[in-house]
């Protein structure tokens, strides 16, 4: 959440900060805000609402500095605002900040004599840092001194009007990168900020601070130590941060799911072996044998991906038992990890807070955990013992499509290397590998034949305030999933039930506000399902099915899918629920890339 840039270097700071805000503008967007330095003084600049409203404001300025720090906001503590935008400043201190100060109100009482003009947590920390930064305390010296009194998680930038030759940054818990250039030293809370303009970057850990100059960077922890960083590749190019053509991020990023799927895939299937190959779990066979339980925790479309994925695991691995739990409800809870317990922790950015606080308190039972990861480099996957990057690719769109697939098809293949291990030739594993083959080439068919239907069903049902989702089995998450996707960009109140439990409450809710869409599996619980289609039609229920059966559903609108598949469908049904989603957002003249009140990587509680 939030999104932070820096520069320090020998060009015009506004230029990166402005252009690096418009790529992290999926972080947060209801204000933004830069702060330019240079030996004629400090320009500061801030806006409500988008970066384009403050990249208009820069223009009319003179923000010419060298060096600066920039800020897209997320709100958390205060309303939107320009009194509440990034970056805040306290005397001689400039500070942008990512993550929740928790004992901001102590702090802020014991500043009894500052003067505060926001209703932020982050204000009161750049008051801190001022209070300790005298003539004779260094910027850094007085941002660690300060640090060691927050309680909380940041990812901070800080810039002083004393000493304009210096960024000073910091993380504990929100991500902060540091791109590394000739002439230049580049900063921003997420990889794609910096592509185009360095490949090569240092990504700062937990309770390490960094003094950022002109092409060099000196990193320490809070006790002052030296720290020596690791410069890795950033593994991103700039097509894959552009649309393309598309009207849409979201749009591109739910038709380029079969070529993104394979890049999941390649190299990980053996059909002429029947086997799959991973190396990325860090297990040996004989550990691979042993597992007996799995736990799966996400956040979100994380995890759905991971309660999808548990039918399917449940399935392929005899005698195996397997929970799914949402990371945020784990973390506190008092839960017991069964013996010979692996634990897949799932998450697109790799940097969701509640998931990564979770992974450590499974990490601290001693239990194995394997990340199921889209972002290299990332906390969560320099955390985890082991795990499968799922190459998914960017996802600039703050509602995720591609990653939900790719997750789903990484567990799934984890799945069938523990079979493997455990000694499983049988049939239905062998299925499970020819449908995952075959499964980019089915959703690709499924796209092109069902676009231009689903922009007309959508038209149908763009008005409606309220729907309802439900599937049996495997379709249950993936009602959920389609649900989600539904009230993130159109903002229809949207809820997903198994549809045997329709009966159970929700259908009291039936009536002419409602639009119903209804998941169907041509598979021995065809009839089952056709049973809740009955129940809503007795209720005037306005019923969309989706479907891969050529049998007569009675429902207002039909869309059969045609596909090979069996086991799998549900991920070609779930691209269709993807589609139906962004044409009704669409339809209804939504921000279908940045939906209100949401931001991408959730790094706060």
């Amino acid at each position: 959440m939030c999104g932070i840039v820096g520069y320090v270097g020998d060009k015009k700071a506004s230029d990166y900060l402005i252009d690096g805000l418009h790529r992290l503008e999926y972080r947060g967007y209801d204000s933004a805000g830069i702060v330019t330095i240079n030996s004629d003084g400090v320009n500061l600049c801030r806006s409500k609402g988008k970066v384009a409203s403050l990249e208009t404001l820069v223009a009319n300025t003179k923000a010419e500095g060298t060096l600066g720090i920039g800020h897209t906001r997320w709100a958390t503590h205060g309303e939107p605002s320009e009194k509440n935008a990034h970056p805040h400043k306290s005397g001689h201190i400039y500070l942008v900040h990512n993550g929740i100060i928790e004992n901001y109100r102590e702090i802020k009482a014991e500043l009894k004599d500052v003067k505060f003009a926001s209703d932020t947590d982050s204000e009161v920390l750049a008051a801190l840092i001022n209070s300790f930064y005298d003539e004779k305390t260094s910027l850094i010296d007085a941002v660690t001194q300060a640090l060691q009194l927050a309680v909380g998680t940041y990812g901070i930038a800080v810039v002083s009007d004393r000493d304009t030759d210096e960024i000073v940054v910091a993380r504990s818990g929100s991500p902060l990168i540091i791109g590394i250039a000739d002439n230049a030293t580049y900063i921003a809370s997420d990889a794609t900020a910096l592509v185009g303009y360095t490949d090569k970057a240092i990504y700062l850990n937990d309770g390490e601070v960094a003094v950022c100059k002109r092409g060099d960077v000196d990193i320490r922890n809070l006790a002052s130590q030296p720290v020596s960083p690791k410069v890795e590749t950033i593994e991103l190019d700039m097509q894959s941060i552009q649309k393309q053509g598309y009207d849409h991020f979201l749009l591109k990023e739910i038709v380029e799911q079969p070529q993104t799927l394979r890049s999941t895939l390649s190299g990980r299937i053996d059909l002429a072996n029947n086997t799959v190959k991973l190396g990325g779990p860090n297990l040996t066979e004989k550990e691979l044998k042993a597992i007996e339980h799995i736990t799966i925790i996400g956040c979100g479309t994380a995890y759905y991906a991971g309660l999808l994925a548990s039918y399917y695991l449940e399935d392929i691995i005899d005698g195996l038992t397997i929970d799914v739990a949402v990371a945020s409800e784990l973390r506190y809870r008092s839960f017991h990890m069964p013996k010979n317990s692996v634990a897949l922790v799932v998450s697109q950015s790799g940097e969701t807070l509640d998931t990564l606080a979770c992974l450590r308190e499974i990490k601290k039972r001693g239990v194995k955990t394997l990340g199921i990861i889209n972002a290299v480099g990332s906390t969560i996957a320099r955390e985890v013992d082991g795990g499968i990057y799922v190459h998914a690719g960017p996802e600039i769109s703050v509602a995720s499509t591609k990653a939900f697939t790719s997750q789903v098809s990484a567990m799934i293949m984890f799945g069938l290397q523990v079979a493997e291990a455990k000694g499983d030739n049988s049939s239905k594993r062998i299925d499970y590998i020819n449908e995952l083959s075959s499964l980019p080439d089915e959703i690709e068919k499924c796209i092109k034949q069902s676009m231009d239907k689903v922009k007309v069903i959508a038209g149908r049902y763009c008005d409606y305030g309220h729907a309802l989702y439900i599937g049996r089995d495997t379709l249950f998450p993936t009602a959920l999933e389609g649900a989600l996707k539904l009230k993130e960009i159109s903002y229809i109140q949207a809820e997903g039930y198994a549809a045997g439990e329709l009966k159970h409450g929700p259908i009291a809710l039936v009536d002419d506000s409602f639009f119903e869409v209804a998941l169907i599996l041509d598979n021995r619980l065809f009839d089952k399902s056709l049973s809740a289609v009955s129940e809503l039609n007795a209720r005037s229920g306005h019923i969309f099915a989706i479907t891969n059966s050529k049998k007569t559903i009675d429902s207002e609108e039909v869309l059969n899918i045609d596909t090979k598949l069996d086991l799998l469908a549900p991920l070609v049904i779930n691209v269709v629920q993807q589609l139906f989603a962004y044409y009704i957002a669409v339809a209804r003249g939504n921000d279908v890339d940045q939906p209100r009140n949401l931001a991408k990587s959730v790094t706060v509680e």
